[in-house]
């Protein structure tokens, strides 16, 4: 009943919700009007340019994992020589790719975080930041085919730089139109404060990126550091405001400081983009594996006709290994994707930090085709088969602890991150710990498993992708009984609630207090 309730209060506090923003849309198009009739050109909301941004650069992200999961590995060739082969090269391009496009992503959620609605220019000079972010895949498969030849840096950085410019434009022209931008930008009396900080903020990867191109005429590898230092430029510059109010005492903010374009971790970041973003690319990738399916897995007509005497069951028989792989890993990036809904129905408030985590996550979700495809293409208790197995496991770890991690960080900053249900010593903190250590405990397991018994590495690991689904249908009833069980053993005195104000104090109390 408890579950029931705080499931009832969830849908509740969300229907309050949808109803503030229909209140909101419905101000919105009045607002409309009134500035179609004041300007003398209409403007319309952000959001289905914003969808449309948001599902392009998450393809973008995604599809780079092709080259890697189509690389084929003969069965006389060991899969360990032929992964270190890869990870010089197509393993590398698509983790930088997922992350420089991810980050030129983040800061296009930031841009039009002050930008609130567009007209037709603003339409136009999106499509063209959209353009150079899709082009960047490109340059960064250049730059690993050909380590050696400056081209691909030069065109990395010259997209970065035209980028930079085409941001610096919108940025003026909304400055220029103060009608489209945040609503606390339009009622301050610091506006010009305010463009020139995030002009200044823009300016900085195109500068780094001129830079970069410099050196790669005279130093090629300094080059390469620099674009990493676009990549961690955030967090170094924090490190670097630490260091320094260490050094020379507390630095005090302006008393007009900026709650856009920061390089603050716990800067908020938009919520139902990030979702939108994560949903696009689990998404793409259970789409990608259902394409590996249509591509190899239909027989030839000639082939069916001469070798199954034209009995196309007998011919689809033989590729039962790889049906079982598909819909065991669609299993596993559905699942994914559930823990992932649940996690962010109870985030309020999604920060920078939160964000680098969930790139990280997708990063690994991205790489589940490669997963797919190893997981069936080498003959049966070979060491190549073994190989494969562990590979997959350790990719759905990783993906699976930063989901975890993300979490964790919320906690730290609960009161602004977390719904109260979920804090510590929330009614929902423990199932919802539950559901993100699941994966990583079980993918942990699997892999040590399959270490000492190799020769049923593979019945092991379709095993585990079987149970799981069964594990989370189970899961919250096997953390309530634990969960009552403990309480029975530590705290046999203790009161249960009997209302829902004190349910709420005890949402609030911390963890240690509960339980002592």
């Amino acid at each position: 009943m408890m579950g029931e309730t705080a499931d009832t209060d969830i849908i509740e506090h969300h229907v309050d919700e949808e109803m503030e923003k229909k209140r909101i849309r419905s101000h919105g198009s009045f607002m409309e009007s009134v500035t179609e009739s004041e300007e003398g050109h209409g403007t319309q909301s952000s959001h289905r340019l914003l969808a449309y941004s948001d599902a392009l650069i998450s393809i973008i992200a995604t599809v780079m994992i092709l080259p890697v999961a189509h690389t084929k590995v003969q069965d006389n060739e060991e899969l360990k020589e032929s992964l270190q082969v890869l990870l010089s090269t197509k393993i590398a391009v698509y983790l930088m790719t997922f992350i420089i496009v991810t980050v030129a992503w983040a800061a296009h959620v930031r841009l039009f975080q002050v930008i609130e609605r567009i007209d037709d220019c603003l339409a136009l000079l999106n499509l063209a930041c959209m353009m150079l972010i899709t082009f960047l895949p490109y340059t960064f498969s250049l730059m690993a085919t050909f380590p050696d030849n400056i081209l691909g840096i030069l065109l990395f950085c010259a997209c970065d730089m035209v980028l930079g410019l085409f941001q610096v434009l919108i940025v003026l022209y909304g400055f220029r139109n103060p009608f489209l931008l945040n609503e606390q930008i339009q009622v301050s009396e610091n506006q010009v404060f305010y463009k020139h900080h995030i002009l200044k903020v823009i300016m900085r990867v195109p500068i780094m990126c001129l830079f970069a191109s410099i050196f790669s005429f005279i130093f090629f590898p300094l080059s390469y550091v620099i674009l990493a230092i676009i990549i961690f430029l955030p967090y170094m510059s924090q490190t670097f405001k630490w260091c320094r109010s260490k050094a020379i005492g507390r630095v005090e903010e302006s008393p007009d400081s900026m709650l856009f374009y920061t390089y603050h971790l716990n800067e908020p970041l938009s919520k139902e983009r990030l979702e939108a973003f994560s949903d696009g690319v689990f998404a793409i990738v259970a789409t990608l594996l259902i394409l590996d399916i249509c591509e190899d897995n239909v027989p030839d007509p000639a082939v069916v006709q001469k070798q199954y005497g034209g009995s196309l069951v007998a011919a689809l028989q033989g590729y039962g290994p790889e049906y079982l792989a598909y819909f065991g890993s669609f299993v596993t990036v559905g699942l994914l994707w559930f823990v992932h809904h649940s996690l962010f129905l109870y985030v309020i408030k999604a920060t920078r930090f939160m964000g680098l985590l969930n790139t990280f996550s997708l990063a690994f979700i991205g790489g589940l085709p490669l997963a797919y495809q190893l997981t069936h293409e080498f003959p049966r208790n070979s060491r190549n088969e073994l190989e494969a197995i562990q590979i997959s496991c350790v990719i759905i770890f990783f993906a699976g602890i930063f989901q975890l991690a993300i979490w964790l960080a919320a906690l730290f900053f609960e009161r602004e991150t977390l719904h109260p249900y979920v804090r510590y010593g929330g009614r929902e903190h423990s199932f919802m710990l539950a559901k993100l250590a699941l994966y990583p405990c079980v993918a942990l397991g699997t892999f040590f498993l399959t270490c000492f018994l190799s020769k049923f590495s593979a019945s092991i690991f379709h095993l585990m992708e079987i149970t799981v689904p069964f594990a989370f249908i189970l899961l919250r009833l096997l953390v309530r009984g634990g969960v009552a069980l403990l309480r029975l053993i530590f705290c046999p005195n203790r009161p249960q609630p009997r209302s829902f104000l004190e349910e709420e104090e005890e949402a609030r109390m911390p963890f240690n207090t509960v339980v002592t």
